[in-house]
Formats: structure tokens, C-alpha cells, sequence
């Protein structure tokens, strides 16, 4: 959630900000937030005014009690005074409902750093030149994926994979799990893969993609990243353990948008269901920059040690996701469809999330608490990073070797 109190001391700041990420909707948003937000001030100005005359009264009151009692004008006098508190109290209650369904669809305004255009940082690995099969083709034939059964169970945009190719996710994902708990210091969490609306309103998933999700019938949600639950473990609560705070955890993750149709929704590309291991920090506000790059290697380290060349960018202002503040984006390079294809977004959030989560911590014991930072990046998502494995590791007789990384989980150093 954006900070109130920012935007009431530094309006023109804020919007300029919001700007940036290119939704003139923005605008109007803004104008009815300051104006709720101005109405609540007033309001409750005037309560407090009216709740100081009732203690005045009060006790002028009991004074009178001891010397005769109240006049029937007086007690008439309370009673409306008690109305007016009472009637002003039901419509602060109500602007304040609304003015926090309104904030609600605010994004978090982009740091100050992040650049208008999409702009290349590092990259490594040598890219191989474009040509051999794209993954669909060779998987089929590997007989590790089977897209036309998926179909038949579920529809499009749900794989099955097959034999090795099951082996090979389940060899990836245990394989991510012990080089970020291991080598990078993180706590392994199994979340839930259902969440609560509150829970995804925490993380700014709702209100304003509630579209774009999975939901049951009893108003649970199906977790479309591990973020969701992750970060939400810290849920209205103070947090008292030592900061940096960094979890890693295996969930499917579910997405109704898949993409439109046409060659990028082809094989792994876009699909509806997906495993993904992801990380998630919380820190404070000062060392939420050095955080961000610390946890974007993490993810790197994943794609090194896959030898799979890859490049980070950093979005621009009007590109990344409704709650970042900044995002980087890690694509790897898959020569059989002759494209980059994104494998992890790393992004800081600020206090945007916690805000919303009402996660706190302590500076130093005995401090007022004060909202952290959070942040997350895919540590990293499968399917893409199956594509561009297969694509890149393929062999002129057909077979795919397995990156030396990967051989003790999978069990074998070639695929055919």
C-alpha cells in the first residue's frame, strides 16, 4: 500500500512517481485518495472536538448530580451531543473503508533509479548461434514431455512431463533447494498452495488481479507464485529475529493469463501451471538496495551453475509488476527458438507489501516498530529454465546432456 503519509506531505512527488509507470487511470486515483484522505482528517478533527466537550460535560455533569441533579434541557443537550458523536463516527468508519479500497489499487511508485527504458546490466555465457530443435520438438521425441495428454486432463497450459523429464524437474527443484539453503543461507519453507483473500491482498495480488487467479468456491485462491504465502508467514506481526530474513520454497504455481495466442504460447512458454522455487527476504528500509542485488545473485548462481548463458536487465518504470519498486529481469538464452526467454524476475518491493501485510520489525530493541522492506526473486521458475536447458544442452544424435550440476539429482549425464 503507498504511504499516506507520503503522499499528504509530498504530493507532487508521489504522482510524478506513478506517472512514470504510464496508467493516466493513475491521476484520478490519486485525486480521490488526497480527497478521502483530506475528509478523514476533518472528520476526525471534529470528533475529537465533539469528545472533548462530552468530557467537559461529564464532568461539569457530576457536579450537578450533587447539587440537584440535571435539567431536562441539559439531558436533551447530551443526548444530541452523543448523536452527533455517534453519527460522525458511522461516517468516519465508512470513509475509511473507502478511502483503503481505493488505496488499495495504488501501485507502489517506481525508486527513483529505475530507468525509463529497458536497460542491459551483465550478461554471461556465451550464446550458442540460433538453430537446432526448439524444446517442444526435442522433448517429444525424448519422450520427457507430453503436451497433448496435458491438454486432454486439463486443457492447454498444462504439461506432463514424462519419465526423465519428470525426473529432471524433480532433480531441479531439489537441486535449487539445497544450493539456496546450503551456499545462500535460506530457510526452507512448504507453504500451502491455498490462500486467503486477505493473504493475497497482503502481497497485492488482489484486489486488482483477482481475474488473473485461481479461485475456489469457499473464497480460497491457489497460489500463483510461493511469494504469496512466503511473505505473508510474517502476517501482522512484529518480527524478532534477526534481519536479513531470507525463505526459499518449491510451490506449483497457477496462473489463469497464459498469453494470447500465436508462437510465444508454444511447448513451456506460457503455460497455466508451473513449479517454481522461490526466494523471499525481509530486511530494513537501509539495507534494502544491497538486498536486492544480493538476492538477484542468488538467482544467477541457479542459471551458472546450469551453464546456461543468460543476461539481466532492469525494467523500465512502465514494465514491472503492480507492487516492485524495481525489478531485474533474468532471461536465458534458448538457441532452438532463437530467444531469450525471462527465467526469474528479482524485485524489491520497499514497504509497499508489508504495508499491506502490516509486517513490522524493531531498529533496536525497545524501538518503535517500523514496516520492512520485502523482497523476492524466482530462485528459479521451471518451465523456461527446462526450455532453454534442453535447447542449449541438445546434441547433434538428438540426446541432451545434463549439466554436471544436475547429475547427482538426476542420476544419469544424458537425456536420449
Amino acid at each position: 500500500m503507498i504511504d499516506l503519509k507520503l503522499l499528504r506531505a509530498s504530493p507532487a512527488q508521489v504522482r510524478a512517481a506513478l506517472a512514470r509507470r504510464g496508467d493516466p487511470s493513475l491521476t484520478r486515483l490519486l485525486d480521490e485518495i488526497e480527497a478521502l484522505d483530506m475528509k478523514r482528517r476533518t472528520l476526525t478533527a471534529q470528533l475529537d472536538t465533539l469528545k472533548a466537550e462530552r468530557n467537559d460535560a461529564a464532568k461539569s455533569d457530576a457536579l450537578a448530580a450533587k447539587s440537584g441533579g440535571l435539567s431536562t434541557a441539559t439531558v436533551a443537550e447530551r443526548r444530541k451531543l452523543g448523536e452527533r458523536i455517534t453519527g460522525f463516527e458511522s461516517e468516519l468508519r465508512q470513509i475509511e473503508t473507502t478511502l483503503e479500497a481505493k488505496a488499495l489499487f495504488a501501485p507502489n511508485p517506481p525508486l527513483p533509479d529505475v530507468p525509463d527504458e529497458q536497460t542491459l546490466l551483465r550478461s554471461w555465457g556465451t550464446p550458442a548461434p540460433k538453430g537446432g530443435k526448439p524444446h517442444w520438438e526435442l522433448a517429444e521425441t525424448l519422450g520427457v514431455l507430453d503436451l497433448p495428454r496435458g491438454a486432454k486432463l486439463a486443457g492447454s497450459g498444462f504439461p506432463v512431463f514424462m519419465g526423465l523429464g519428470a525426473r529432471l524437474a524433480r532433480a531441479l527443484i531439489n537441486f535449487m533447494l539445497d544450493l539456496h539453503t546450503r551456499e545462500h543461507g535460506y530457510i526452507e519453507v512448504e507453504p500451502p498452495f491455498l490462500v486467503r483473500r486477505d493473504v493475497m491482498t497482503g502481497t497485492g495480488q488482489l484486489p486488482k488481479f483477482e481475474d488473473d487467479v485461481y479461485r475456489t468456491t469457499d473464497d480460497l485462491f491457489l497460489v500463483p507464485t510461493a511469494e504469496v504465502p512466503v511473505t505473508n508467514l510474517h502476517r501482522d506481526e512484529i518480527i524478532d529475529r534477526p534481519l536479513p530474513l531470507g525463505y526459499v520454497a518449491y510451490t506449483p504455481c497457477f496462473r489463469r493469463e497464459a498469453g494470447a495466442a500465436g508462437k510465444d504460447t508454444r511447448g513451456l512458454l506460457r503455460i497455466h501451471q508451473f513449479d517454481k522455487v522461490e526466494l523471499v527476504r525481509f530486511c530494513r528500509a537501509a539495507d534494502s538496495p544491497a538486498e536486492h542485488e544480493r538476492l538477484t545473485g542468488h538467482a544467477e548462481e541457479v542459471l551458472r551453475r546450469l551453464e546456461l548463458p543468460y543476461r539481466v536487465a532492469v525494467l523500465p518504470a512502465n514494465d514491472f509488476g503492480f507492487a516492485a519498486a524495481k525489478t531485474y529481469d533474468l532471461e536465458a538464452w534458448a538457441p532452438g527458438v532463437g530467444q531469450w526467454l525471462e527465467v526469474s524476475s528479482s524485485s524489491t518491493f520497499t514497504d509497499f507489501q508489508a504495508r499491506r501485510a502490516n509486517i513490522r520489525c524493531r531498529p533496536r530493541p525497545g524501538e518503535k516498530p517500523e514496516f520492512v522492506h520485502t523482497l523476492n526473486a524466482s530462485g528459479v521458475a521451471l518451465p523456461r529454465t527446462i526450455a532453454a536447458l534442453l535447447e542449449t544442452h541438445q546434441q547433434s544424435d538428438g540426446s541432451v546432456t545434463v549439466p554436471p550440476a544436475l547429475v547427482p539429482y538426476v542420476g544419469t549425464d544424458r537425456i536420449a
